[in-house]
């Protein structure tokens, strides 16, 4: 007799499916296991029943933004931010729920063309308008970015006081711009945020019940050397990063590139991994589109389209089963966006880029070339770029003197210089990689914003068992009678 399948009902069609999945693992025991905890979810659906996209809502969305640095020579980084609120906003994500970190001295700095106003595209809207100002100036530390996370009001000094009271069934977000270096992201105010201070605090969430699931996005320079090696698995944790361990991240939309800035803005206003991710979520319906498909339209992105030269390889760390997931669960859903299919809004075109750490030459320099008809502030201007650069002469110059004091000529950069094999942390004893930038900016002056390339020669030097003493004494030796307190560890967003 045959069977009508219009009688089967849809919970029995999925016993039958379900019993199909124990037999696959029963018969093939290695290969079911392979399956992930989404994937199995899959294997109860029939591939004509429509995935119901609020299946897995439950909970609150939760989402802390970092803009790590300040002066108007790094624009970009403040305006990526306040482009990521915007989006989470009309995501539907509620303000309460958002925690913002930004020094906020560009909307009204005086070389600011539009005043109160920040833009992240060259023909981009407003982005400044409503964001909360939750730790700004002197409270953008990381110190209150480990009391946010955790939820902890008592380790929270200044600001809203806001932080994430999040629960076990919520989700969070958490987006970085800045500049970094092997093991560090910069913060506006000293000290830098270590890559084990933050894995430890995102451990503790964890341990605390304090969420179902967290997504981060990191734009940094060598962003992969926060995570790898020591990014647990089981954390419930995605992370996705702007570049690998060893290379930069870039800025673009800046003065003659190609899409250009208006003509009065003289300096970067994005960076591409930023604008690659926030413009991929504007132009996509996330209801329908993956974690994992951005993940994979953003490193072509950022690639430059395989062009290593001018692009990085975006990274991904962590529990990557939530790659299945719809990137509306800690993004939200804008409405506006209903009717795009997941690649309706692909962006192929290629970008015209800076290196993270020469942006702020390129904006000092723009600044130099428009005061042409003031020759004092054209003097000024001057003066300031060739203290700039001097002093990164300097920290170039100390570091490779350093390592010829301890490791002798012959055997100094290869040792400074030394990457370890992928799937290696950075260094074996952070507390001595704390140290040993300690010592360094006590005598050497501070590494700024471009010296945190150097923090992979420190790491070997921890790595190699050089005692803090040998550090101290290679130091005064290298560095004896330079003022350290010439851009002090305080004016790390150091720009003209």
């Amino acid at each position: 007799m045959a069977v009508d399948h219009s009688l089967i009902s849809k919970s029995a069609r999925c016993t039958l499916l379900l019993w199909s999945w124990m037999l696959l693992m029963l018969s093939f025991p290695s290969s079911a296991a392979r399956l992930s905890r989404r994937e199995l979810d899959l294997v109860i659906r029939l591939p004509t029943e429509p995935v119901d996209a609020d299946a897995d809502e439950v909970g609150t969305r939760w989402a802390i933004l970092v803009a790590g640095s300040s002066g108007y020579g790094n624009y970009r980084h403040q305006a990526d931010v306040c482009h990521a609120y915007q989006l989470l906003i009309k995501g539907g994500l509620k303000e309460e729920n958002i925690v913002v970190f930004m020094y906020d001295d560009i909307a009204t700095n005086e070389l600011n063309p539009r005043p109160g106003v920040i833009i992240n595209h060259p023909q981009g809207e407003d982005v400044y308008a409503g964001v909360p100002k939750d730790y700004t100036g002197e409270n953008v530390t990381s110190e209150n970015l480990y009391g946010v996370i955790l939820g902890d009001k008592s380790k929270v000094k200044g600001g809203s006081g806001k932080v994430i009271n999040s629960k076990p069934e919520d989700r969070i977000f958490i987006f970085y711009s800045d500049h970094g270096g092997p093991g560090v992201l910069g913060m506006p105010n000293s000290p830098f945020l270590y890559a084990m201070d933050l894995i430890d605090v995102l451990k503790k969430k964890h341990a605390s019940g304090g969420y179902r699931e967290m997504v981060i996005y990191i734009e940094a320079c060598e962003s992969g050397s926060m995570f790898e090696g020591i990014m647990p698995k089981d954390l419930n944790i995605y992370v996705t990063t702007a570049s690998n361990a060893q290379e930069n991240s870039w800025g673009t939309y800046c003065p003659g590139m190609d899409p250009s800035p208006p003509p009065e803005y003289i300096t970067c206003l994005g960076d591409l991994y930023s604008v690659s991710w926030m413009e991929d979520s504007e132009t996509h319906n996330l209801k329908r589109e993956t974690v994992k498909q951005q993940y994979q339209s953003v490193k072509q992105r950022t690639s430059n389209f395989n062009n290593y030269a001018l692009g990085s390889h975006v990274m991904q760390y962590g529990d990557t089963d939530i790659t299945a997931e719809r990137l509306y669960l800690y993004q939200g859903f804008d409405p506006a966006t209903v009717n795009f299919p997941p690649h309706n809004g692909k962006l192929e075109t290629k970008m015209d880029v800076v290196h993270q750490r020469d942006a702020e030459l390129l904006f000092m320099w723009q600044m130099y070339q428009r005061s042409n008809h003031q020759p004092e502030k054209q003097t000024d201007i001057f003066k300031q770029i060739s203290e700039t650069v001097k002093h990164r002469n300097h920290l170039d110059g100390s570091v490779e003197l350093i390592g010829i004091l301890l490791y002798g000529p012959g055997k100094s950069s290869s040792v400074l210089g030394s990457v370890r094999a992928p799937g290696l942390p950075l260094v074996d004893d952070w507390a001595c990689l704390k140290s040993m930038v300690r010592v360094f900016e006590t005598h050497c002056g501070s590494l700024t914003q471009y010296g945190m390339k150097h923090m992979r020669a420190f790491a070997n030097i921890c790595n190699s068992r050089v005692s803090e003493a040998s550090m101290e004494k290679a130091c005064m030796a290298a560095c004896g009678g330079y003022d350290a307190g010439l851009l002090h560890p305080s004016n790390r967003g150091y720009s003209a």
